[in-house]
């Protein structure tokens, strides 16, 4: 007897959501209908009465009976048919709005899962949905849910472990070649020829060194930020122009600073790294004798970094594929020191990161403008 009352207690707990819909919607539509029926007995019963009542001198005793029953008839079902209709409104209304409270609660669990997967980033892969309550559809998909999140989980803890290890694995071969090749080149009974190697393969290594850097950092970059602090792009903008100066001067290009203020929230290291890449790719995208425009301000609750620069003509059809990893829009000479085609990639991700978007188009003359929107701080 226990069991079966346990049981019964269960029935509304392992039925689906399509049967728990089916009887909610049929029970409310009898329910509107039984309503409905009292309404319309009240109403008629109403009508009656109060043709009943009518004076008797408002009728002609010499007046045909099957005559007089019409007229009661049409006079009852022409109020009636006024009356149902006001019944039949008021009925409607009442449960179109029990429907949308039903509703509301029925699709509460749907709710709690849409508003969980809006809120989660690689920060906050740790919450789960967790729903409570029978063991229908709606919990099932909440539960599938949790899982995928629990491998997500994992598989972006794996990749961080990853990321962290290739930094070590693959930096410290590198500064160890290149610390071997400058003791070769500093040795001073080195031949011509092997000082002439000695130089490409320290080029070379450079190369590397710097891919694998770009790299790692677009990795990082794609993650979640862990860090916000304020930052000012306008500082980093000054500070990235001092830092290329030398190149600035071998290309004889002149620089035009127009620095408002400009705060955001953001990860400061990613943030110089944004700032650099734009100013070093204004530069060795640049020609000979030519300008660079460099702009930063707050509006409209955004804060604006601007990068201009003379150069090559960029087809505005070739402009967005300049974002993609290792694209470049001309060749890169022998020797040269173009990087490894990672710096707008690297850009777009950061900016992504912090909230924010990278525009770009073609600058008339040829060069391009880089523009960059982040939240404002």
């Amino acid at each position: 007897m226990t069991g079966l009352i346990e049981d019964i207690r269960q029935l509304p707990r392992r039925m689906s959501v399509r049967l728990r819909l089916t009887l909610l919607y049929g029970g409310m539509f009898f329910l509107a209908g039984a309503l409905l029926l009292a309404v319309m007995y009240f109403l008629v019963r109403q009508i009656l009465d109060s043709l009943v009542v009518l004076p008797l001198g408002s009728l002609d005793l010499f007046q045909d009976p099957r005559q007089v029953a019409d007229q009661f008839a049409s006079a009852a079902l022409d109020r009636l048919l006024r009356q149902s209709l006001v019944a039949l409104a008021g009925v409607g209304i009442a449960a179109l709005i029990l429907g949308w409270f039903v509703a509301d609660r029925a699709l509460a669990p749907l709710n709690k899962v849409t508003a969980t997967a809006r809120r989660l980033s690689e920060s906050t892969l740790h919450e789960r949905i967790a729903l409570e309550g029978p063991q229908d559809e709606i919990k099932e998909l909440a539960d599938t849910f949790d899982a995928m999140l629990d491998r997500l989980h994992a598989a972006f803890d794996s990749e961080r472990r990853f990321v962290a290890n290739a930094s070590h694995e693959l930096r410290t071969p590198l500064a160890v070649n290149r610390t071997l090749l400058e003791v070769a080149l500093a040795d001073p009974e080195a031949s011509e020829d092997l000082k002439a190697v000695g130089r490409t393969l320290l080029a070379t290594n450079a190369r590397s060194e710097r891919l694998i850097e770009g790299l790692l950092l677009l990795a990082r970059s794609e993650r979640a930020l862990t860090t916000r602090k304020r930052v000012s792009l306008d500082d980093l903008a000054a500070a990235a122009l001092d830092a290329v100066g030398d190149e600035v001067a071998g290309r004889d290009a002149t620089v035009h600073r127009e620095l408002a203020p400009a705060p955001t929230m953001g990860e400061p290291v990613l943030l110089e790294q944004l700032v650099l890449n734009l100013v070093q790719n204004a530069v060795r995208h640049n020609v000979d004798g030519g300008e660079i425009v460099l702009r930063t301000s707050a509006m409209n609750g955004s804060t604006v970094l601007q990068v201009e620069n003379t150069g090559p003509v960029v087809p505005a059809h070739d402009v967005e594929g300049l974002f993609d990893p290792f694209r470049r829009h001309q060749p890169e000479r022998v020797g040269s020191d173009r990087g490894a085609g990672l710096g707008l990639s690297i850009v777009r991700s950061v900016a992504k990161a912090h909230g924010g978007a990278v525009t770009a188009a073609p600058r008339s003359g040829g060069g391009l403008v880089i523009t960059v929107r982040l939240p404002s701080g």
